[in-house]
């Protein structure tokens, strides 16, 4: 695929400079169609019936596999969920923290983790890292860490800033397990799970698919209760009775995601080109030094498809602004920054129409 076909994937990309995946990425007609023809099928044919149901098993297993495939992974380790958020709660709920546990993360924390965290019934301690490169965050992480402290987590990719975190480091360092939120991550820079204990992703953001979509990655099976059992998590359930868990992280699975989600999804995934990632860094380097003559770029280089930077005037009005002339970014909220997503399907010209708006 040519850089000019993947272009042409996207009819948003005719008349607006996209630069928003962090929030939403943009729709593929492919991805759009798979999901009307579903639709079409539900309408016309009903939403019953052994052969929807085999069809419907069959998308998520097939889904399952190409986001374990994304994260270097075996399917029996992924769950699927609506959304990142989805993933931490999962997460959180299974550990069972109490107050005398702690958890470790950081001040530049999207609520899709924070919220989760806060909400548990454990001690949560925030290293200050907003203002800081990579490497001196991971410090400020590692000096929160006491002899209570039960689970750090942190987003791979911190949505403020676009500094990539090193959770491998992280968890060589402290032994600690380790939830990653992936929702900046997954789809933007190429990621292997390996040694980290909990990983999820965002289906709509990155990787370009419809909303309430997303996975959990989980790496013990047994390290996690089902605390929300949803119909997809049991092996077979004796009414009255109990009911047996499903061997994989499929027991984690969240509930009821929508076949045509599901279908719209794995259309997008499979419409990513072999040369994504080395697209989206160009990318991101050539937005950040267009942008440092004329605002202070926050993002240091060398990180994922993020670039955060703060403009003249207010970043709120100044986003809007941008909207109305058809580039499409986003302020970060309580700072004074605003924020440019580069993506594989970003242009020379889509950075030129953003730093001229500027």
């Amino acid at each position: 695929m040519t850089f000019e076909e993947a272009r042409a994937l996207f009819p948003v990309l005719e008349r607006v400079a996209y630069l928003n995946a962090g929030t939403f990425g943009p729709l593929a007609r492919a991805t759009a169609d798979a999901v009307a023809e579903q639709l079409r099928r539900d309408v016309e044919d009903g939403r019953g019936g052994k052969p929807y149901i085999d069809d419907m098993l069959a998308a998520r297993s097939t889904l399952r596999a190409l986001m374990a495939e994304l994260l270097a992974t075996t399917p029996d380790h992924i769950a699927l969920t609506s959304s990142t958020t989805d993933g931490c709660n999962i997460v959180l709920g299974g550990l069972g923290l109490q107050p005398e546990d702690e958890i470790v993360t950081t001040d530049a924390e999207h609520f899709g983790l924070a919220g989760p965290l806060f909400a548990s019934r454990a001690t949560v301690r925030v290293a200050r890292v907003q203002e800081l490169g990579p490497e001196e965050a991971l410090e400020a992480i590692v000096a929160q860490i006491t002899p209570r402290t039960r689970l750090v987590a942190i987003s791979h990719v911190l949505w403020t800033t676009g500094v990539a975190l090193d959770a491998h480091a992280l968890k060589e360092r402290t032994g600690l397990p380790i939830l990653v939120d992936g929702a900046q991550s997954a789809g933007a820079i190429p990621v292997e799970v390996d040694s980290l204990d909990y990983y999820t992703v965002s289906g709509q953001k990155w990787l370009c698919g419809p909303d309430s979509t997303g996975a959990l990655y989980v790496a013990d099976i047994e390290s996690l209760r089902v605390a929300r059992p949803s119909y997809f998590a049991q092996e077979s359930f004796e009414p009255g009775g109990r009911y047996v868990a499903r061997s994989g992280a499929q027991r984690f699975d969240s509930g009821w995601i929508r076949v045509s989600a599901l279908k719209g999804l794995t259309t997008a995934i499979g419409l990513a080109p072999e040369w994504r990632f080395d697209r989206m860094r160009e990318m991101a380097a050539q937005c950040a030094d267009a942008l440092a003559g004329r605002s202070q770029v926050i993002t240091p280089p060398n990180q994922a498809g993020l670039v955060t930077f703060r403009p003249e005037g207010d970043a709120e009005e100044v986003a809007a602004r941008l909207f109305e002339q058809n580039v499409l970014v986003r302020n970060v909220p309580r700072t004074p920054w605003v924020r440019a997503s580069c993506g594989w399907w970003t242009s020379d010209e889509d950075v030129e129409r953003l730093v001229r708006a500027v």
